[in-house]
């Protein structure tokens, strides 16, 4: 999982790059970032649908034009396709995706669950958010769960790649890792 800010450029010569940093990460993203290039994206909102294909069709456009494209969390808080299971189609239609998570639908266990399944199918790269207000969206009864807000879960999925730990304390093994 690549969690790290665009101006971690790597480690200075001689030294190791910091936990955090581009290091020698995968990807077109990193290695833009890496070399210190404008880096592309492009956002793809997943179907309200169970059908895959609109993803894998927008991934096919674009994976030529993109370093990666920001796969969106049911954006305007409006039930979607996952975030997750649209960057799995992503990858698959070879888009480097980066996987939108947001506080507002999920408490701190179904995140790092999140956090995990992504790491564990593969998801190069996270974008961590609060979210939408569920009144914006287009069930305004719905609850919002923030549990956790978008800091406390960048911290916390820092410390599960790069310690293997939950927020509780528990060792994960193995622990999701770029």
């Amino acid at each position: 999982m690549g969690v790290g800010s665009a101006g971690d450029r790597g480690a200075e010569p001689g030294r190791e790059p910091a936990v955090g940093t581009l290091g020698d990460l995968p990807g077109r993203l990193a290695d833009a970032l890496r070399a210190g290039r404008f880096a592309v994206t492009a956002e793809i909102g997943p179907p309200r649908g169970a059908d895959l294909a609109p993803v894998r069709e927008s991934a096919a456009l674009l994976r030529d034009w993109v370093d990666a494209a920001n796969v969106t969390d049911n954006q305007g808080a409006q039930v979607r396709v996952s975030s997750l299971a649209g960057s799995v189609a992503a990858l698959e239609a070879g888009l480097e995706p980066v996987m939108q998570l947001t506080c507002r639908d999920r408490n701190r266990i179904a995140l790092q669950s999140e956090l995990l399944s992504a790491g564990a199918l593969g998801v190069p790269n996270l974008v961590l958010m609060t979210g939408d207000k569920p009144e914006r969206g287009d069930d305004p009864a719905a609850t919002a769960v923030f549990d956790l807000d978008s800091e406390a879960l960048m911290a916390a999925a820092r410390t599960l790649r790069d310690e293997g730990r939950l927020v509780s304390g528990r060792v994960v093994d193995p622990a999701p890792r770029p």
